[in-house]
This record gives C-alpha cells, sequence and structure tokens, in this order.
C-alpha cells in the first residue's frame, strides 16, 4: 500500500511559475465569488481559448471527476 500511495503522491507535481501565473490570472477573470478558487459554475463561463490553454498547461478539473473517466484508464 506505501508504496501505491507514494507513486500517486509523486505523479502530483508542483504547479511551475508559469501555471501558478496563468491560474492567478484566471481566478483573477472568471472568480466570481471571490473565493479565491474556480467551481464548477465559473469553470463553465471560460471562454473556449482559455479552456484550451488551461488544459495544455496541465491544470484544471475542466468540469470533469472520477466518474466520468473511462474504467480502463
Amino acid at each position: 500500500m506505501a508504496l501505491a500511495a507514494n507513486g500517486a503522491e509523486e505523479a502530483k507535481k508542483e504547479a511551475t511559475p508559469e501555471q501558478k501565473q496563468f491560474r492567478k490570472e484566471m481566478v483573477a477573470k472568471y472568480d466570481t465569488n471571490k473565493d479565491g478558487k474556480l467551481d464548477k459554475e465559473e469553470r463553465a463561463k471560460m471562454s473556449d481559448e482559455d479552456k484550451q490553454k488551461m488544459k495544455e498547461m496541465g491544470g484544471g478539473k475542466q468540469g470533469k471527476s472520477k466518474k466520468d473517466k473511462p474504467a480502463d484508464e
């Protein structure tokens, strides 16, 4: 079990300075309730361009949960 947990921790990498800056910009732009994070509704209102850039940078939930992924992933 410890090996699996350790592997999961290694897979979660710290964000790069560019990712942190982009996230900060997206929160400033779309965080309408000013809680410091983007909820499902706020992410839904993001422009397609910003959603794509966030996806390319490897960040954001993009409105998907674990249950949305196929079982073989």
